[in-house]
């Protein structure tokens, strides 16, 4: 239903088990990749977990002004600390059903998306605001272990679609509720597409393109200033770097730009 310009959802909902089941598998996945980081001790490891898991849901309904539907039942707390202990302490066991584990992710941060974005449109908020608690609903408890663990968020560097596997889902939810499907039914489909998006691109390693831009520019100025230095410890005189452009650089990279290339 529309509503001055507005999408009025009815919020998709799942069963409590499965709800708690996409948080376990959050919570594991959180903790067997803290396991893995020297000096942190038992409690450490089970706190990122716990973030991990309930982190995302946590965040969209502070988002949206709301008490956290994570802290108003023990179960989820109870459920995210045992599955944190489980990724802590079986962690090789884990890795030989790690295909399991990332279906189950990518189901899950399907299952987050769906609810968070009609959680959203059910409260009156305008489509591109819900698409976008959605997304953070899906992925926030990823940016919170990154964050805890004092590392580059993985959800802002090159690497197998995530974000946009969520992104893509709630849009193709929200478009469905526009055209007068059952919510329940768009959840499903919303789901479904996150799901596969998020596959496809861990199987065929499908990723966005890196931006270099900025760091071609910054490596050709660091050459620059190392030469006009060079050659003024033989000659004595200074000569400031200028920028320059090559007509063709748009086209043709320098294999020095890239510092990853293999020499």
């Amino acid at each position: 239903m529309r509503k001055n310009g507005r999408v009025l959802a009815d919020t998709f909902s799942i069963p409590l088990a499965i709800d708690l089941v996409a948080v376990g598998v959050g919570s594991l996945q959180g903790a067997l990749f803290a396991a893995g980081f020297r000096r942190i001790d038992l409690l450490g490891v089970a706190i990122i977990g716990i973030a991990s898991g309930i982190g995302g849901g946590f965040l969209r309904d502070i988002l949206l002004g709301i008490a956290p539907a994570t802290l108003s039942v023990n179960h989820y707390l109870l459920v995210a600390t045992g599955a944190a202990f489980i990724g802590m302490l079986l962690p090789r066991l884990l890795q030989k059903v790690d295909p399991v584990i990332t279906l189950l992710d990518a189901l899950s941060i399907g299952m987050f998306g769906a609810i968070g974005v009609t959680k959203a449109l059910a409260m009156g908020l305008p489509i591109v605001p819900a698409m976008f608690i959605g997304t953070v609903a899906a992925v926030g408890g990823g940016v919170l272990r990154d964050v805890m663990l004092n590392i580059p968020i993985g959800l802002m560097h090159v690497g197998s679609l995530y974000a946009v596997a969520s992104l893509a889902g709630v849009a193709v939810l929200v478009a469905l509720q526009l055209l007068g499907v059952e919510v329940l039914v768009a959840g499903i489909v919303c789901v479904v597409v996150t799901t596969a998006v998020r596959l496809l691109s861990v199987r065929f390693g499908w990723s966005l393109p890196e931006q270099r831009a900025l760091s071609r520019i910054r490596l050709r100025r660091q050459r620059q200033v190392e030469q006009a230095i060079e050659e003024a410890l033989h000659t004595g005189a200074i000569t400031l770097p200028h920028e320059s452009r090559d007509p063709d650089d748009g086209d043709r990279d320098d294999p020095r730009d890239d510092p990853g290339r293999e020499r």
